[in-house]
């Protein structure tokens, strides 16, 4: 599967989500090829072939084929500069690092898979509920963390909008479906959701994806 415009391939909701979005703000053409991660598509060989990692998101364009969601976020903003989302100066784009590695290394792949895919961490069953309580407890302290990130600015790089914004938007929808009252318990990181609700490229996203933030 090659294209000279992007192709994402996606998994409606997934950390992929944050890449539909900043693709939508871009504003050049590109197409999506969805997949359905939790009927286990990313495990079939026909996947495997373009990640073997068995992961979403995939961006292909002009023969390449790039893996791993705060990189491709990283790419489109850097490689589109006139799309206003990259960050600027190596403050900005350190910072951006820094969030993106916590978020994809720690919060993701231990916190949330802790709780969603509890037997990545052990194949036996009686010990997956202190599995799950633990990643709670790791969620939680990650949430504070980014409810303090946001208490003082607009958005997570400081007073412009970035692509690290929509992958924020990510963790709080997974919030939102873990059941966890995001709105009562993180009032900064909801009026960063509600500002990200705002936008136009958001909401396409969104509707394509035909999911909620909230739900």
């Amino acid at each position: 599967m090659t294209s000279d415009s992007p192709v994402l391939v996606y998994s409606a909701g997934a950390c992929s989500l944050a890449v539909h979005i900043a693709l939508e703000e871009i504003g050049k053409p590109f197409s999506l090829e969805q997949i359905a991660t939790d009927k286990g598509d990313a495990r079939k060989p026909e996947f495997r072939e373009i990640n073997p990692k068995g992961r979403v998101p995939v961006l292909l364009e002009g023969g390449n084929t790039l893996t791993e969601a705060p990189a491709i976020l990283m790419y489109l903003a850097m490689s589109n500069p006139a799309a206003g989302i990259a960050p600027v100066g190596n403050d900005e784009i350190y910072k951006a690092l820094e969030w993106f590695n916590w978020l994809s290394g720690t919060v993701h792949s231990i916190a949330v898979r802790q709780i969603w895919r509890t037997e990545y961490f052990s194949a036996d069953p009686d010990t997956h509920q202190s599995i799950v309580a633990r990643g709670k407890e790791h969620l939680t302290e990650a949430h504070q963390q980014i409810e303090s990130g946001l208490e003082n600015s607009a958005w997570a790089l400081g007073e412009r909008y970035t692509v690290v914004d929509p992958f924020l938007l990510v963790f709080y929808r997974w919030g939102n479906r873990m059941k966890i009252p995001m709105s009562q318990k993180y009032p900064a990181w909801t009026a960063h959701t509600n500002r990200l609700l705002e936008r136009e490229a958001v909401q396409r996203a969104l509707n394509t994806e035909q999911i909620s933030v909230w739900e």
